[in-house]
């Protein structure tokens, strides 16, 4: 049975909380037990993090490291935090920040943490039909695809990335549809075979595009912030704990000892240093000699603001 806050709480004393927040040895005791051996953490991510092989590199040293399993459940961003806010997940790493923060603010999430990011790109073939290679502007890449009426394979499944999709297109004016767009509900991964197959153009995250570049044809056409390109593609990465007080079947206590380990230095550097194709795939957010303590509400809450 999962150790019960409260009692955990009693035993450790008031310095309880700043440990469970901070660091991966949470539930630590003098002799290295951590007292959760045997027990399973349910994350609900997205495909992006699933797909890349990034969750194996990652969670391995926790599952060592405590004797614990974690199960990864590998959704879009939207169905990830649905299935949270149902009970049946007990954190959640995501990248939407604006379903984040509908999350928290409807009292689902709590101890919100900046984790890591990468960004997006508008990825195609190589011939470019639409003539959007090397275009400064997202926006103004998707108008000229709509123009074009070229085809465009969408998630269209609620993920991080179809919001983010949506978000260029309302700054490029267009509402998309028509033969020229397709959606499709798939994961990035997926996404990428058939825009391969079908010669069209997607928006896909860095990191998924790398770790699936040598098996497509697609090339990066526009780029994201972290090669000089617009600052709208950049794609920040969260992790949230399920809230016990909602949800009292969730293993919170697990839960807070995972976003300890993956803000650390140890889970911090597991992230800097994993890479596919010889590339890295996503870049450590967690630590900073400057942090930025917004991360922990939603963006835009202040004290101001509850009055």
């Amino acid at each position: 049975m999962p150790i019960q806050r409260r009692e955990l709480l009693a035993a450790l004393g008031t310095g309880a909380t700043a440990a469970l927040a901070g660091c991966s040895g949470v539930l630590g005791s003098e002799d290295g037990d951590p007292g959760v051996a045997g027990e399973t953490l349910t994350l609900t991510t997205t495909t992006s993090t699933y797909d890349t092989g990034l969750l194996d590199a990652l969670n391995e040293p926790f599952q060592e490291m405590y004797g614990v399993t974690v199960d990864s459940v590998a959704q879009g961003t939207g169905q990830a935090l649905e299935t949270a806010s149902n009970g049946d997940s007990d954190v959640v790493m995501v990248h939407a920040r604006s379903l984040e923060d509908e999350f928290m603010q409807n009292g689902y999430g709590v101890n919100r943490r900046d984790l890591m990011f990468n960004d997006f790109v508008i990825v195609g073939p190589e011939s470019d039909p639409a003539g959007i290679e090397g275009m400064g502007s997202a926006a103004d890449a998707f108008a000229a695809i709509a123009d074009a009426e070229a085809q465009f394979v969408s998630r269209g499944d609620n993920s991080g990335t179809h919001t983010k999709e949506l978000i260029v297109w309302e700054e490029a004016g267009v509402e998309p549809g028509g033969n020229w767009y397709q959606e499709t509900g798939q994961g990035m991964g997926e996404v990428l075979n058939i825009a391969n197959e079908q010669g069209g153009y997607t928006l896909s995250d860095r990191g998924t595009y790398l770790s699936q570049r040598s098996d497509i044809e697609l090339t990066i056409l526009v780029q994201g912030p972290i090669e000089g390109g617009p600052e709208l593609l950049a794609n920040p990465y969260g992790i949230l704990a399920v809230n016990p007080a909602v949800h009292d079947n969730v293993n919170y206590d697990l839960a807070m000892a995972y976003i300890g380990y993956v803000t650390s230095p140890q889970g911090q550097q597991v992230i800097e240093d994993y890479t596919a194709n010889g590339e890295q795939l996503f870049f450590p957010r967690a630590l900073s000699e400057d942090p930025n303590f917004q991360q922990y509400v939603p963006e835009g809450w202040s004290a101001e603001s509850e009055e």
